[in-house]
């Protein structure tokens, strides 16, 4: 599994494009609150992380998932 650092970087490139623009993307941002994506949109996200990284991500640990730097510690504790 990728480090720590390596997911954050790659989560932010793939959010980059739902920024709303009033801050910059970082491990404290919120996915909900801050970047404001839906139920459909998170589930999208976790696909292309589970291509990226070839793993499987399973959807209990999404509800204590809120900021991208605890998607990517939960990302780094997969063992793929």
């Amino acid at each position: 599994m990728p480090d720590y650092q390596t997911c954050v970087d790659y989560i932010l490139r793939v959010l980059e494009s739902h920024n709303r623009g009033t801050r910059p993307l970082g491990e404290a941002t919120d996915l909900v609150a801050d970047i404001g994506l839906s139920s459909l949109q998170v589930m999208e996200l976790i696909e292309k992380l589970e291509d990226h990284f070839d793993i499987s991500i399973p959807l209990n640990i999404l509800p204590d998932i809120t900021t991208i730097g605890d998607l990517a510690a939960r990302l780094r504790d997969l063992d793929g």
